[in-house]
């Protein structure tokens, strides 16, 4: 609306006319309008115009079109007077004007009564100024250019418009025929409606037409645009359809742009490090770019699916109840308490922190103990998946590391392969016998495990086919072997050794007891109320039908049992109720006859024969050691197939002697007329080891001085030059074999005092443990009918044979 427009100018009073306000409408002088009009009070004015005005009406915009009643001020001054040329009534109540604009005119809002039903108002008419000039010339040509161009783009603009507009010659008029034609807003029209210059009026109108040609202009290029966009769609989708009619004639259901876009979502949903996403984007941008059948498509592909399919950042909520843990491990395994302790030691320390690299633990023991299937304890005890890879024969290092993508089929080491598999980071991870592996000239596959098994590197484990750092710091790696000896040094010094023995007698008759009895009998499809087992028949089992460390044996042979007992069963169909009792007298009708000769003391004190004791991966065993002396020239001869460590220890201890022929009562140069055979019986059994060294001394001192050893006695420990006696290892397994040999008293060294704390009670129960420093003590002790002071001054009864070694004022004192 115009603030003080009728102070601004000074205009005549006119005629006077009923008047209708538009919304979002402005008419012009000599324009030709058709409006639609749906309010009551627009379509009484309209009627009252053609009853009583000679069908003049005047018309003004609102200031406001929302207003659906206006007043006085949601009105602009300046309008038009037009006339009715045609009214229409539809049959939805409107009715459809064709207006003419007259002349402009003007009113005073303030004497407008608009509470009337049809406000009549005092029409001011407004009279043009009169200006020509060159530069008015110059405006109208520029304006009729632009109309041309402007009516090339919008063909809405009749040619019989544009020439009349062209064939005008003054401003105010082509101004007022223009601006109906341009799509601007009302408010903008309304402005070129109040401008009573002439020129000025023109110059606005060419600013208008200027923006709507641009607009025009700019809305041609996007069409063009979108044109173009939607043809090589159209021709996309067009030659789509047509790869997806051929790949069906050649029996290919699948769309490989489809796969793509499939392939790319997934990547962009996949939980995965940026490092992996953004190389996975790099090959699928390669593969759009690429023909299905190039050979180097399935080579990308099958590459983008191995990064989709690895567990990256995939953790499985895992357990860390040590209660609940320890329960489980019990149940599942007797015993082996360390391993159980330590892994419980994890446990809780991962119970305090947020992240806790995996420990890397490695069981050595003999097998048959339990290492495999405590590994698989400690999954379930901590609620992750378990993961068991074979490393026996392994001898190529790609098994690990996996193949570089040039070679034809490459994939991934072992290691990836099997967390895709499980499809967690996080699971329990069992390389199993570890100590198997080879290398040849595919290279060393301990020297690839190095990064898989330290925590300091395994984060970033680079394997070679992927190319990319994977984390394996969240997995639990737990190794097995058998002989620790077997693993190189660089890897043993990354992982935590727990030694896992072998077990007691004890031991595997609870085990057998408790868990392969009931579960071979629920195997065989028999009750304890069928069938029930001596502890005297488990032992029967473990001492006479298995030599070994571990239980699988044991197994094997209670199964034997079950089925012999289940086929009786069957075959004595009326006395199905009937109990069997296996004991240990009846052992040899289910098995046979005994498998297993274990060591057994001598009868009598015997000259040269002594009780030793030694470690074997299956157990502690009684070793008899036996020494002949016979006429010779000083010749030694050793036998019973025993390793280098043990031939040194015979001839440490034949040297000791040597030492001390004096303080024995021996010439010095006794070994001159004697050969020396000393044997180990079981000849056909490999024997190693130093811990036979007072042994074979004894047995030696014995043949010499021709002096029984102890029956009930037996003895371990390595021997010096000097005399000392050494600490050994296996003191458990060999305390073991004692009492099953029916030994009372064991000499070991005083080195070895400690590890009886390690020793269960019930195998000390009975046993006399006597801890010795010096070789002296041993003699004393296992030589019978002799002092200390007969026996080192050569005191004692002789053979023909060893009088002649002995010097000559104690072979008179003995005789």
């Amino acid at each position: 609306m115009i603030k003080n427009f009728f102070s601004k100018y000074s205009v005549p009073k006119g005629e006077k006319l009923p008047l209708m306000t538009l919304r979002e409408v402005v008419m012009f002088p000599r324009a030709i309008m058709p409006l639609l009009v749906g309010r009551e009070s627009s379509i009484t004015a309209i009627e009252h115009a053609l009853n009583n005005f000679n069908k003049k009406i005047f018309l003004v915009p609102q200031n406001d079109p929302k207003m659906e009643k206006p007043s006085a001020e949601g009105i602009f001054a300046c309008g038009c007077v037009c006339r009715i040329l045609q009214m229409f009534r539809l049959p939805d109540g409107t009715v459809k004007v064709l207006f003419e604009g007259l002349h402009r005119g003007a009113v005073n809002p303030d004497n407008v009564d608009f509470q009337e039903e049809v406000p009549e108002v005092d029409i001011f008419h407004l009279k043009e100024e009169e200006n020509s000039n060159p530069e008015t010339e110059a405006l109208v040509r520029a304006v009729k250019e632009a109309l041309e161009e402007y009516a090339k783009n919008n063909t809405k603009i009749a040619k019989e418009s544009v020439q009349s507009i062209n064939n005008m010659q003054h401003p105010g008029e082509i101004a007022d025929s223009i601006m109906p034609h341009l799509k601007v807003d009302f408010k903008d029209k309304q402005e070129v409606l109040e401008e009573f210059d002439p020129f000025k009026r023109l110059q606005m109108a060419y600013a208008h037409l200027q923006g709507e040609i641009e607009v025009f202009s700019l809305e041609k290029k996007i069409k063009s645009r979108v044109k173009n966009q939607m043809e090589k769609n159209q021709r996309e989708y067009y030659l789509s359809e047509q790869l997806k009619a051929i790949h069906k004639e050649m029996g290919r259901e699948s769309d490989p742009k489809a796969e793509l876009d499939l392939l790319q979502e997934k990547v962009e949903r996949k939980n995965m490090p940026q490092q992996a996403r953004d190389k996975a984007m790099e090959e699928i941008k390669k593969l759009r770019t690429m023909p299905p059948n190039a050979g180097e498509y399935s080579v990308l592909l099958n590459y983008v699916d191995w990064i989709l399919a690895l567990p990256w950042n995939e953790l499985r909520d895992t357990k860390t109840d040590i209660s609940g843990a320890h329960k489980i491990l019990d149940q599942d395994h007797y015993g082996l308490e360390k391993p159980k302790q330590r892994i419980l030691e994890y446990l809780a320390v991962q119970s305090l922190v947020e992240k806790m690299r995996g420990p890397i633990l490695c069981l050595v023991g003999p097998p048959g103990v339990g290492k495999t299937s405590l590994a698989k304890s400690v999954a379930r005890a901590t609620e992750r998946e378990f993961i068991r890879l074979s490393l026996g024969g392994v001898r190529d290092e790609a098994e690990i590391r996996g193949h570089r993508r040039t070679y034809v089929g490459a994939m991934p080491g072992k290691i990836l392969q099997s967390l895709k598999r499980v499809k967690t980071n996080n699971p329990v991870f069992c390389l199993d016998e570890v100590d198997k592996m080879s290398m040849d000239f595919r290279g060393d596959p301990s020297a690839a495990l190095l990064e898989v098994l330290d925590p300091e590197q395994n984060f970033a484990f680079n394997d070679h086919y992927l190319d990319l750092d994977y984390d394996l710091s969240n997995v639990f790696f737990i190794t097995t072997a058998n002989y620790l000896q077997a693993i190189p040094a660089p890897l043993q010094d990354r992982m935590e050794v727990i030694k896992l023995p072998g077990y007691l007698e004890t031991e595997k008759n609870s085990i057998a007891k408790d868990f392969l009895w009931p579960k071979q009998l629920k195997f065989h499809g028999l009750t304890d109320s069928q069938v029930t087992i001596s502890e005297g028949a488990i032992y029967e089992i473990i001492r006479q039908y298995t030599r070994e460390a571990g239980v699988r044996n044991l197994e094997r042979e209670i199964a034997s049992i079950c089925r012999k007992v289940a086929k009786k069963k069957v075959e004595e169909q009326g006395r199905k109720d009937r109990q069997v009792r296996v004991t240990a007298r009846s052992v040899p009708s289910y098995l046979g006859v005994s498998k297993i000769r274990h060591g057994e003391r001598e009868d009598k004190p015997l000259v040269g024969v002594t009780n030793g004791l030694a470690w074997t991966e299956v157990g502690g065993e009684i070793l008899l050691v036996e020494v002949a002396l016979m006429p010779g020239t000083g010749k030694v001869e050793i036998t019973g197939k025993l390793g280098d460590v043990m031939q040194e220890s015979a001839k440490a201890a034949l040297s000791y002697i040597r030492s001390r022929s004096d303080v024995f009562g021996l010439k010095a140069d006794f070994y001159k007329e004697i050969d020396i055979h000393v044997h180990v019986p079981e000849g056909a059994t490999p024997k190693d080891g130093p811990s036979a060294g007072i042994t074979l001394a004894t047995s030696l001192v014995s043949s010499l001085l021709n002096l029984p050893v102890r029956n009930d006695l037996a003895m371990t420990g390595e021997i010096t030059l000097r005399g000392r006696v050494l600490p050994i290892g296996g003191l458990r397994e060999k305390l073991l074999a004692a009492r099953r040999g029916m030994i009372n008293k064991i000499i070991i060294p005083e080195g070895n005092q400690k590890d009886l704390e390690e020793v269960p009670d019930n195998v000390l129960k009975g046993l006399e443990v006597m801890p010795v420093k010096h070789m002296d003590d041993v003699l004393t002790e296992a030589i019978l009918g002799t002092t200390r002071e007969s026996l080192f001054c050569g005191q004692s009864s002789v053979s023909p044979l060893s009088s002649k070694l002995i010097k000559d004022e104690y072979r008179e004192q003995a005789q």
